[in-house]
């Protein structure tokens, strides 16, 4: 009997680990310029050219897509009288992925002519922002050499931009001085978002900002908006990631300044 059990609980085992990590994605289409539900509009997800799933989105402009692969994806959206947006993904297992997708209209003036569009990655959020601008996601304040979830070290990586030295994250820009770098806030200054921050200083050698809740933001070095006043060298415009509003998520790291631990739902 006893020989049984552990042959029944071995493959057991073997189940469990032959699974495949799934996670959600869903999210909301509406007009760019109205932000109006768009109702009907066609999702598609790609696998590196391969065709994986298809939905519509409801009355509400609502879409979503359960039990999909985690890693890099390709979410495809079409409209009738609207450009098609592409939009690459990374989904992880531990987090639902929450899309807000605007289209733009499509003016179409011969019936033999077909327009599609796909979204510039690094095009600014801020639409005054015209030149010397970009925006930058999170993943690229993990991914970049040197960053360490800190947007200001990840800044660092462009062209024109440079680090002071390696125990501080001080931004160079162009030459000019970091104290005429501005940090903004969804809407606020923030006068130094560091901890152990030299006074009159914008940097610091830990940052205060914490990745996890921050969406994707735009970086500028020159030819700033009005909105911007206080700016001589650049400007980090962050903005705040809405979170889970149907479930709850956990989030725990443990990194070389120390631990956290997180919950939103």
């Amino acid at each position: 009997m006893k020989r049984l059990f552990i042959i029944l609980f071995s493959f057991f085992t073997l189940f469990v680990f032959a699974q495949t990590p799934t996670q959600t994605v869903r999210g909301k289409i509406v007009d760019n310029e109205t932000q109006s539900e768009l109702v009907g509009a066609i999702i598609l997800i790609v696998d590196t050219g391969k065709f994986l799933r298809n939905t519509t989105s409801d009355v509400n402009g609502n879409f979503r897509f359960e039990n999909i692969s985690v890693g890099r994806h390709v979410i495809i959206f079409k409209y009738i009288g609207y450009k098609d947006r592409s939009i690459p993904i990374v989904l992880t297992s531990g987090k639902e992925l929450v899309l807000v997708v605007e289209l733009l209209q499509a003016v179409v003036q011969n019936k033999e002519v077909v327009i599609s569009a796909e979204s510039e990655k690094s095009k600014p959020i801020n639409d005054m922002a015209t030149v010397s601008a970009r925006s930058f996601t999170i993943e690229e304040t993990s991914r970049y050499a040197g960053s360490i979830g800190d947007p200001s070290r990840m800044a660092s990586n462009y062209a024109g931009v440079t680090g002071a030295n390696d125990s501080r994250n001080d931004v160079v820009i162009r030459g000019n001085s970091p104290l005429g770098v501005l940090w903004r806030l969804n809407g606020s200054d923030i006068m130094n978002p560091n901890h152990f921050g030299s006074f009159g200083s914008t940097g610091g050698p830990v940052s205060m900002l914490n990745n996890n809740v921050l969406d994707n933001s735009d970086f500028m070095t020159s030819a700033f908006p009005a909105e911007y006043g206080n700016a001589t060298a650049g400007v980090f415009d962050l903005r705040m990631r809405k979170g889970n509003n149907e479930q709850f998520e956990f989030l725990g790291q443990v990194g070389f300044n120390g631990f956290e631990g997180g919950m939103e739902g």
